[in-house]
């Protein structure tokens, strides 16, 4: 498939600078897969589309501040996205850099804040493209970094992001981006959602930058995904197995639930890889073994993302209600509306 067939037409007036008052209130467009039926609800009418018996899977990855400022010794700033620790044991990090340009092996970088200072020094890059940095000292996120919204989102993160660019079940660190689907859910959203008899369960894939990579590609199936780390318990997958045995839907919360289930069950249930890392690629032509229903948010043109939604849904439905949401002035991407595909 071409690269241009997951295109539309964006007004940049619709991409969410800043979240709502509260979190309940965005709105949920609803698409049926069955008939095509599109409704338009508030986030907090999701219970009215979920019956008793649904498993619903959350992704509970926290984001960590993982975006450094920083300078070389000529002065020049730098800046990373740290990704993920390497396995060496010292405080070596994959990361991304910007600018790129000029961060050779041995390149040192300083970064100061709240009474901390340490030196990171360039080890060159992995076979992603991503760099590898060793600092000189331990780490203090809380103190040195903030929080790494998303490149659209064109202003510097707040305190209030630290907070709201989080979903309230977050509980295991390790994202550089949040699982976008669940931030719109209050506590009482899902306390009311577990009396009426709903199975609530969490799985963790901590969502690395490639949800924010382009897709260099024309040709969609040549584009190779960044590996994200993922854990299932055994009793979700219990859940989950036990689920599709009844009958009963499994409705994944996010992208990243999706593939974090998806990638669990690629040699069958009978074989599930519960922890790992995956590189899985959906896009249309995929079969879903696990999802029956997706809540998800609005994602950017040409993305994996729109891409996993399309082989979910069907790229005709979905271009026509992202048509149909930018009519409506719904708003878009991480801090914006959400979509539930029935």
């Amino acid at each position: 498939m071409d690269l241009r067939d997951f295109t539309f037409d964006l007004p940049e007036s619709l991409i969410a600078q800043e979240p709502l008052a509260e979190r309940d209130s965005s709105r949920l467009m609803t698409v049926s897969r069955k008939t095509g039926a599109i409704g338009h609800r508030l986030f907090r009418d999701l219970p009215e589309y979920l019956k008793p018996g649904d498993l619903l899977v959350l992704n509970d990855t926290k984001v960590i501040p993982t975006r450094l400022i920083g300078a070389k010794p000529t002065g020049g700033k730098v800046e990373l996205l740290l990704v993920e620790k390497t396995p060496s044991g010292a405080e070596e990090w994959k990361c991304l850099a910007r600018p790129a340009k000029g961060l050779k092996h041995g390149t040192k970088v300083l970064f100061e804040g709240a009474g901390v200072v340490v030196e990171a020094e360039m080890l060159g890059q992995d076979d992603e493209g991503l760099f590898v940095c060793r600092f000189s000292g331990a780490l203090d996120l809380e103190k040195l970094g903030q929080v790494p919204l998303p490149p659209y989102i064109k202003r510097e993160a707040t305190d209030a992001d630290s907070r709201r660019y989080q979903t309230v079940f977050a509980g295991v660190d390790g994202a550089v981006a949040a699982p976008t689907a669940g931030l719109h859910f209050t506590e009482q959203l899902l306390d009311g959602i577990k009396s009426m008899g709903v199975e609530v369960c969490r799985v963790t894939l901590h969502t690395g930058p490639g949800t924010f990579m382009p897709v260099r590609s024309e040709k969609i199936e040549e584009h190779r995904m960044m590996r994200e780390r993922y854990r299932i318990d055994e009793s979700v997958f219990s859940a989950v197995v036990k689920a599709k045995e009844e009958g009963r839907r499994v409705v994944a919360v996010g992208t990243t639930s999706t593939r974090a289930l998806e990638a669990s069950a690629q040699g069958g249930f009978a074989s599930p890889v519960l922890e790992g890392s995956t590189s899985l690629f959906i896009y249309p032509g995929y079969r879903f073994r696990v999802v029956d229903a997706l809540l998800t948010n609005f994602h950017l043109p040409e993305s994996t993302l729109l891409m996993l939604v399309s082989a979910f849904a069907g790229r005709e439905l979905v271009l026509d209600a992202y048509r149909e949401a930018v009519k409506k002035e719904y708003r878009f991407f991480s801090y914006g509306d959400a979509m539930f595909i029935i």
